[in-house]
């Protein structure tokens, strides 16, 4: 088996689906995706953005009295996240391919080595938005990927399903 793990920052599209299963097309062997899907901590956002607004000792201390909002919050982003990997886990299913999948709220390239490791995988994907900012501060991740792990990092950028549709 040739384990391959996706490091995705959002739920893959049928096209995308479609072209990370296309790389692999020839593979002597058979092929299962993992899809690690990075999630936000609420919580920890809101203390950076204070911090770095130079508010923290006005705002800060009233985080404590908002804990349960940021509870709320978390669930409602750990819903999605879930909801997002078992989505493209399902596409790249429904195109006859072994595929799991999982959220992390570690840093990405922290959980991306982790999976990396317990799946013992042996290629990294990494999908991002075409966003030009997005893409200048995710390309960090496909460098540290390439510095930490000793497998061929790929990096993809999410094809737009309407453009796709339009060829």
């Amino acid at each position: 088996m040739y384990d391959v793990v996706l490091l995705v920052e959002q739920e893959l599209s049928e096209p995308d689906a479609r072209r990370v299963v296309e790389l692999h097309e020839e593979m002597p062997e058979a092929v299962r995706y993992h899809v690690l899907v990075p999630c936000h901590n609420a919580e920890a956002g809101v203390e950076a953005s204070i911090s770095a607004l130079g508010t923290a000792d006005l705002y800060g201390p009233g985080l404590a009295t908002q804990r349960q909002d940021l509870a709320e919050a978390q669930r409602a982003i750990d819903s999605e996240a879930k909801g997002c990997s078992g989505r493209s886990v399902q596409r790249l299913r429904d195109l006859g391919k072994e595929a799991d999948g999982g959220i992390s709220h570690d840093r990405p390239i922290d959980a991306l080595i982790a999976t990396v490791e317990a799946a013992q995988g042996q290629e990294v994907v990494i999908l991002t938005r075409p966003h030009v900012v997005a893409e200048f501060f995710h390309l960090d991740w496909t460098n540290s990927a390439r510095r930490h792990l000793k497998v061929p990092v790929l990096h993809l950028l999410e094809q737009d399903p309407q453009q796709e549709n339009a060829s």
